[in-house]
């Protein structure tokens, strides 16, 4: 126990070193100061914008930034979708696959689009190598600029500036953080004995006189933009779990920092360009603590087992139950809530052999969007919880609601409660639906955990996160469109929402600070802002999670 603890500290203490280093340089790429890397990358970005025709010193308002994202992505989607109907006429194909059908291929090219990654398919055997590497490998890389270039203009217009421009954003958070880092970490794990080859698989014998096919592929650079964007679509079938992807521990603690740095960075991003520290490190701690006490959660759950086996045992041993002997309980921990807690949906394990404790934190993860939260929106969303609070706290103690200096009026909180309705609505609804009718889901294991199997696919969809409980027939025509519908609902209304929001807040007059300005840089606005978190995030999904994880704990101690 003691180990495996030790592991789960270390992860969190070199997180903690890392994000003002990270969110410092953030800032500055996005507020224009001189970075190292100015020397090599203006010329770079100065000929994309000639080629492209952006006219980088345009500033966009929230509908032509919000336009100019939709357009973008229709166009990507349209080019991708292509690309992978098309894949058994194009090169890169060692093993010969023909296309998937056109529902699968559908909601592959929205998950990765999306930045979702979600996949009813296994990479090896479904996808060529053009079609991962060229296709998904691409929309990993530019779903991930999309929704960092959509939360700094957030943040600039909360702020008082000017949105920006949306195409410039995206050109700089590919070439300034998403590929510098992705270069040096696809060497990192080149080393570390991940295949980067465009070989077809290899045929090997094995000890016992059979053969075996073992899958190769271009790896190494896919896996980590995979774990930095907080795409999650694996390679191959079993993902993070596949030595080929996570090879040793030293691995697995790289990805797993990858996948958390920049949405736990982006928070005191937050804090540079408020020029409020105070503000970004209450509120990093908040969203800490909300993520440590699902790891310890989680990690316990998995650490004592199952009461059923422990009783026959007769003593307590770990639930290694789908997951890898390399990672063991502690790091599987680690990484499930990691994993759902940034809505990256990688796996190094599978979560539908959590306990009841772990299937519970992932599940509110994913209801919560905010800790740390989807690439960039996750982000986002914790600044609209905090517009709420003003609000809410305003009233109560008839106080003018101001958040950074401006008012929060009907316009402002009417597209925030858009921001989070649209979330459980994705959910419950198109759950219900399934949960209604069994022949549609497919479901695996009926009872109180088919339950949590079927809200976790939406949940995992509308969080644009990507991971599964599995367990679910799910590459079928109702879980490709319903499914796909969700993702496009939970990517993209929000992000106009955000837009829309920030420019509001961009236009408003500034109001001097009084003595009848609420605080929100103190300990006390900061936990009422976790309570209002709790009861808006929280309390929606209650009788989902009573129905899911907590009757299948109750279930697993009374027939001990």
């Amino acid at each position: 126990m003691v180990q495996g603890l030790f592991q789960i500290a270390i992860a969190l203490v070199i997180l903690v070193g890392i994000v003002p280093i990270l969110g410092t340089y953030i800032a500055d790429v996005f507020l224009g100061n001189k970075t190292f890397l100015d020397p090599l990358l203006q010329p770079i970005e100065g000929i994309i914008y000639q080629l492209s025709g952006v006219r980088y010193q345009l500033t966009m308002t929230g509908w032509q930034y919000g336009r100019a994202v939709l357009f973008s992505n229709l166009v990507m989607g349209i080019l991708i979708f292509l690309s992978i109907a098309f894949q058994g006429f194009l090169p890169l194909n060692p093993t010969g696959l023909t296309a998937p059908s056109w529902d699968l291929t559908l909601h592959t090219t929205i998950s990765f689009l999306t930045n979702t990654d979600q996949q009813h398919y296994a990479g090896e055997t479904t996808l060529s190598y053009a079609s991962q590497t060229l296709g998904l490998g691409f929309l990993m890389f530019t779903s991930a600029a999309t929704g960092l270039a959509v939360a700094i203009a957030f943040i600039r217009g909360l702020t008082g500036r000017l949105l920006g421009n949306f195409y410039v954003d995206l050109t700089r958070a590919i070439a300034r953080i998403l590929l510098p880092i992705s270069l040096i970490g696809a060497i990192i794990l080149l080393a570390l004995g991940v295949p980067e080859t465009l070989a077809g698989p290899q045929i090997v014998n094995t000890l016992d006189g059979g053969k075996q096919i073992i899958a190769l592929g271009p790896v190494a650079h896919f896996e980590v933009i995979k774990q930095l964007g907080e795409n999650g679509g694996g390679f191959f079938g079993i993902n993070s779990a596949h030595p080929y992807e996570n090879p040793n521990g030293f691995s697995n603690l790289l990805e797993t920092l990858l996948m958390v740095s920049i949405p736990a960075s982006l928070i005191y991003t937050f804090g540079i360009f408020t020029q409020d520290k105070k503000q970004a490190l209450l509120l990093f701690c908040l969203v800490f603590l909300i993520y440590l006490f699902s790891i310890i959660l989680t990690a316990i759950g998995e650490f004592q087992g199952n009461d059923i086996v422990n009783h026959l045992l007769g003593q307590t041993v770990p639930n290694l139950e789908g997951k890898e002997v390399r990672f063991g309980w502690a790091e599987t921990a680690l990484w499930a809530v990691t994993t759902t807690a940034t809505m990256c949906g990688a796996v190094n394990g599978m979560h539908d052999s959590l306990m009841p404790n772990g299937g519970f934190a992932t599940l509110f993860n994913l209801f919560l969007q905010i800790v740390w939260g989807g690439q960039g929106t996750g982000t986002a969303y914790l600044f609209i919880f905090l517009i709420l609070t003003v609000f809410l706290t305003g009233l109560m103690v008839g106080r003018t609601p101001e958040f950074l200096g401006r008012k929060i009026e009907k316009r402002e909180i009417i597209l925030a409660s858009v921001i989070l309705l649209v979330h459980p609505l994705g959910i419950l609804i198109p759950g219900a639906i399934s949960l209604a009718y069994p022949q549609l889901s497919g479901v695996s294991n009926p009872g109180f955990h088919g339950i949590s199997q079927v809200i976790y696919e939406y949940a995992s969809a509308a969080a644009n996160n990507g991971s599964g409980f599995e367990g679910l027939n799910d590459n079928t025509l109702w879980w490709n469109l319903s499914t796909s519908v969700v993702l496009l609902a939970g990517r993209y209304i929000p992000i106009l929402a955000l837009l829309f929001l920030a420019e509001n807040m961009l236009n408003k007059q500034p109001v001097p600070e009084n003595t009848g300005t609420l605080k929100t840089n103190s300990i006390l606005f900061t936990s009422i802002t976790a309570g209002v978190i709790l009861i808006l995030g929280a309390l929606t999904f209650l009788p989902v999670l009573a129905l899911g994880p907590i009757a299948e704990a109750f279930q697993i101690a009374s027939q001990k």
